[in-house]
């Protein structure tokens, strides 16, 4: 009896293995019987195939992300540009999904496809300077709405499309490098040109000043030198109204002492000389 019951249990046992499936909460899942769909399970839980004749195709619910492969863009005015674009999206219909791409490999390879034929599309009929500003987000939005439209017919839904990056090629990038190194060499050759003239103006100015400052200190000069030998000639004119001997007496010793500087002149005089007259008439004036 034994021997009967315990293959009985076995066949029983691998039966419900091979019929008992779980759907987990980030999955979705397709029931085949043959290739053909014959149930779909959008609620995670336990549930119940017919053991080796229908077989579970799980597929994931969550958004995905998917990165596409960089393509070189042609703007409206013939620029070139390496455009790096990512996507996320979601399946939202399991047999529409299961129907048109089988699997998740080929609906990306599909995706890819569509994103950058949508981009050249797109981005094409726009300026480079455009794609480069903040407008890019409208195009973006166009981008979005045209790779959705086609993605529904996967049962896929594009949640967001955006660029990654947007460069130049090298070559466009090393002409724009010596281009903008150029202008900035003449911008730095007008610089030092106009900091040379301000410098010569500023200099010229300073030399201007300084020639006006000292003519002006130089006529002052003048001025009060002129003033001073007009009140010294007053003072000798008084003087000379009120003592005219020693007035010239005064005016003799000035210019003996101007024959005299240096210290190796010498001056020879009689005694009668005009110079003892003063000496004389003073010992008289001692004398008395």
């Amino acid at each position: 009896m034994k021997k009967i019951i315990l293959p009985i249990i076995g066949v029983i046992a691998l039966t419900a293995f091979f019929s008992i499936f779980i759907v987990k909460e980030i999955n979705q899942a397709i029931v085949l019987q043959f290739g053909d769909p014959k149930r779909i399970l959008l609620k995670p839980g336990l549930n119940f195939k017919l053991p080796f004749i229908q077989n579970v195709v799980f597929l994931d619910k969550r958004i995905l992300n998917l990165d596409a492969p960089p393509i070189e863009v042609i703007a409206s005015d013939q620029k070139r540009l390496i455009v790096d674009a990512f996507a996320r999206f979601q399946i939202v219909d399991p047999l529409k999904f299961y129907i048109s791409v089988g699997n998740e490999r080929v609906a990306r390879s599909r995706l890819s496809t569509i994103i950058n034929s949508r981009i050249r599309s797109v981005l094409g009929t726009q300026r480079l300077q455009t794609l480069l500003s903040e407008d890019r987000n409208k195009q973006m939005e166009l981008i979005t709405d045209g790779v959705n439209k086609e993605a529904e017919n996967f049962g896929i839904k594009i949640v967001d499309v955006r660029i990654k990056r947007a460069d130049l090629p090298q070559a466009n990038s090393d002409a724009i490098y010596r281009r903008m190194q150029t202008e900035r060499e003449r911008e730095a050759k007008e610089f030092r040109a106009k900091g040379a003239e301000m410098a010569v103006t500023i200099t010229s100015t300073a030399d201007k000043e300084v020639t006006v400052i000292l003519a002006e200190a130089e006529k002052k000069s003048e001025i009060m030198k002129g003033e001073g030998d007009g009140e010294r000639n007053k003072i000798f004119a008084d003087a000379f109204g009120q003592d005219a001997d020693f007035f010239a007496f005064y005016r003799a010793m000035q210019a003996y002492e101007r024959a005299l500087i240096g210290g190796e002149t010498s001056l020879i005089m009689s005694p009668d000389s005009e110079f003892f007259k003063f000496f004389g008439n003073v010992k008289a004036q001692i004398k008395q």
